[in-house]
């Protein structure tokens, strides 16, 4: 089982590869180009699936099999944050050369923001066993919305976050290129004052959204394992991948327009899997076979059939 020092090797890890991201490979802020980003999603899946040959020589192929499960789970649930992603970034009209320092924020934000809901969903669980059907039933109902619930939008001036960031934090209405916060004048004399740039309440739309989805995501991988090491660990490789994800489907995730389709099935399957737990506990191998299978028909369908709507917009 899993213990402190595998907690703090791991976050060490992921530290220095944070570090080495930020410091040594994108230094200074720039296009990535779908070449380097395939590059990047490359090295990020290699790495999780390398992390999970580990865990099923440390802990067993059951854990190990979780492991990739929950990956899966939280790898394709976050193809719904990417549309996202990309009508803010239209919205504020954002270019592409800025969304990858908002993006590396941002997802360092969402390690912490996550890894609190995780701890918090993990303790519910050990507390009360029951809340795991609460679970169940949240993902099943939210599978039904998400098919059936039409198109989603962005609508920042309706987000009680960015209102709150508008009257906690002055804020100036010019860019200063990739810098979140720079010094003005105040306007009666020459003070200077710290003022947040409109790239600042873009980050903060982009982590309050992910939040949202982690509503979602968060209890679909309990759905899968119940360890919080596998939890945690699968969250924080689909989320580092997340960025490099994003240029590399921008462009053409128009075309999976059934995509949604299958993630609404992927959920409600998982919180079907959770419901049935005492009567009919479904198979790890199993689950990872059907969330696979579901994932792939509804891209391959979507190549097949076109869409009855216009692609939505990229950037």
């Amino acid at each position: 089982m899993p213990n402190v020092w595998w907690w703090i090797g791991f976050n060490a890890l992921i530290l220095v590869l944070l570090a080495l991201d930020l410091g040594v490979f994108n230094r200074k802020s720039h296009e990535l180009t779908v070449r380097q980003a395939l590059g990047w999603s490359a090295l990020w899946v290699s790495l999780a699936i390398g992390f999970g040959l580990w865990i099923g020589r440390s802990m067993g192929r059951q854990s190990m099999l979780e492991f990739y499960a929950g990956y899966l789970v939280e790898q394709a649930l976050s193809v719904d944050n990417l549309f996202v992603f990309i009508l803010i970034f239209g919205y504020f009209k954002i270019g592409r050369e800025l969304q990858h320092r908002v993006l590396f924020w941002g997802i360092l934000g969402a390690l912490i923001l996550r890894g609190i809901m995780i701890g918090a969903g993990a303790a519910l669980i050990a507390q009360f066993h029951a809340i795991i059907y609460v679970f169940g039933a949240f993902l099943v109902y939210t599978g039904f919305k998400m098919a059936f619930g039409g198109e989603a939008s962005v609508e920042p001036e309706a987000n009680p976050v960015i209102r709150l960031v508008r009257r906690a934090i002055p804020l100036t209405t010019r860019m200063h290129g990739d810098r979140f916060f720079v010094l003005e004048p105040v306007a009666t004399g020459g003070a200077l004052r710290r003022v947040a740039t409109p790239l600042f309440v873009v980050l903060a739309l982009v982590e309050t959204t992910d939040v949202v989805f982690a509503l979602d995501s968060i209890p679909a991988v309990f759905g899968v394992t119940r360890e919080p090491f596998l939890v945690y660990t699968s969250n924080v490789f689909a989320i580092l991948g997340l960025r490099s994800l994003f240029f590399v489907l921008a462009s053409v995730i128009g075309k999976f327009h059934l995509l949604k389709y299958g993630l609404a099935v992927v959920l409600s399957f998982v919180g079907a899997k959770m419901l049935l737990t005492e009567l009919y506990p479904i198979p790890i191998g199993i689950a990872l076979g059907v969330v696979a299978a579901i994932l792939v028909s509804s891209v391959l369908l979507s190549l097949v059939i076109k869409p009855r709507t216009h692609s939505p917009p990229t950037v």
